[in-house]
């Protein structure tokens, strides 16, 4: 009898405390990604994070991500409409707006998919967020005398990571089916 009690008092104690060297969730989930501090304070700073699963993860990524595309957007367009009266200047900042716009629609579409666990759509729309970019890139590269402000650049690089990231927890999620 005295060895079923320390039996289950000892089942008991496990199952209430987690074993130490265990990792949670969203550490064994960057651990999978190519940007893990990234991905660790991102989803650290968002206080829904530890009651959440894998799919819930990659949604708090998919939003982080939205965030940046539609502050890229507001950037640009109030640049847009504070620089000097270069008219080219102008067109080539309204037309990286439109793109982060549909970057952040994409992610947006993103979320939905996740939600219907239509993992080979999210991870292409995901995809498709983070090479918006490259045309706003190339906008600058088509006219000469546009330098491609370090700005933007570092922007871009920003919104490309975070998508790497959510890129890498869809694909963990799909190989979990």
């Amino acid at each position: 009898m005295g060895f079923s009690c320390f039996f289950v008092l000892f089942f008991l104690s496990i199952s209430f405390h987690p074993i130490h060297g265990t990792p949670d969730l969203i550490q064994k989930t960057c651990k999978n990604t190519k940007y893990y501090d990234l991905c660790i304070s991102s989803l650290k700073s968002d206080p829904t994070s530890p009651k959440t699963d894998t799919k819930g993860l990659a949604v708090i990524m998919v939003k982080v991500g939205i965030s940046n595309a539609n502050a890229t957007n507001s950037y640009l367009s109030t640049q847009r409409l504070t620089s000097t009266n270069d008219t080219l200047m102008k067109k080539v900042m309204k037309e990286c707006a439109e793109k982060y716009g549909f970057a952040s629609d994409s992610l947006q579409n993103s979320v939905q998919d996740l939600g219907s666990e239509l993992y080979d759509y999210a991870y292409m729309h995901v995809m498709a967020a983070a090479d918006y970019p490259n045309a706003c890139k190339n906008a600058f590269k088509r006219f000469s005398g546009l330098v491609y402000p370090p700005e933007i650049a570092v922007r871009e690089e920003g919104l490309k990571h975070i998508c790497d990231v959510v890129s890498s927890i869809i694909e963990n999620l799909s190989a979990m089916i």
